[in-house]
């Protein structure tokens, strides 16, 4: 599931990011992935050890996990820190899919494995600052263009073939993530959004109260079901 998510950062919380990511020291992409991504990976990232990707990425996480509509399409059980990349003078990334799983510093620097279920990149420039830099993601129905607003999200399952297309004018700056969701299964979290979505317009519309319960208690069984905790 391709999912929009609109107003993950105000306005000015946007400013406030490219403020200090304008005049941040950035490296070479290729540095953070493996031989064959290298090959297709043509952009800039702020360090891992970076403390200014730390604090950056620690108020990414937080507004997405305080967004309704991410927290019920995604159903996070665990992050990995936010990273920040930029592309600017034919940068690019082709085609590629995500590593299934990647180590995660957890509270107290205890490492773990996390699985790699869905992918989130938060747009930090406006579609008018720069030329090209599409995400393109591929899956079953074909190939999807997204290139959002400043402060928006999309999510995607992590397994989807996806590239960023070549920035020939300006500066494509923005956020992504990873995330292990307590369902495992793309489907299975496809049917639970769908439900939980469809239980909350019926909700505000006023619906028989009885009828919106069993509903939900549907929902929460399956989740019960198919949730890994």
């Amino acid at each position: 599931m391709l999912l929009h998510i609109a107003g993950v950062l105000d306005q000015d919380q946007v400013a406030e990011f490219r403020r200090v990511l304008d005049s941040a020291d950035w490296i070479d992409g290729r540095e953070t992935v493996g031989s064959q991504g290298a090959q297709v990976k043509r952009n800039e990232q702020l360090p891992d050890t970076s403390p200014l990707r730390e604090l950056l990425g620690q108020r990414i996480q937080k507004a997405l996990a305080s967004n309704p509509l991410f927290h019920a399409a995604a159903l996070p059980l665990r992050y990995l820190p936010p990273r920040f990349n930029r592309y600017s003078g034919g940068g690019t990334y082709g085609f590629h899919v995500d590593g299934s799983v990647m180590t995660v510093n957890l509270p107290g620097h205890a490492l773990a494995q996390l699985r790699s279920d869905i992918a989130c990149t938060v747009f930090l420039s406006e579609p008018d600052e720069y030329d090209g830099g599409e995400l393109i993601v591929s899956d079953t129905y074909g190939e999807h263009e997204v290139k959002l607003p400043a402060g928006d999200a999309v999510v995607y399952p992590a397994s989807s073939l996806h590239k960023v297309q070549p920035v020939t004018r300006g500066a494509r700056v923005a956020s992504f993530l990873w995330v292990q969701s307590l369902v495992r299964d793309e489907g299975q979290r496809r049917l639970l959004f769908e439900l939980d979505t469809s239980i909350q317009t019926l909700t505000r519309s006023g619906a028989d109260h009885a009828a919106v319960l069993t509903l939900t208690s549907v929902y929460h069984n399956l989740l019960r079901r198919w949730a890994e905790t």
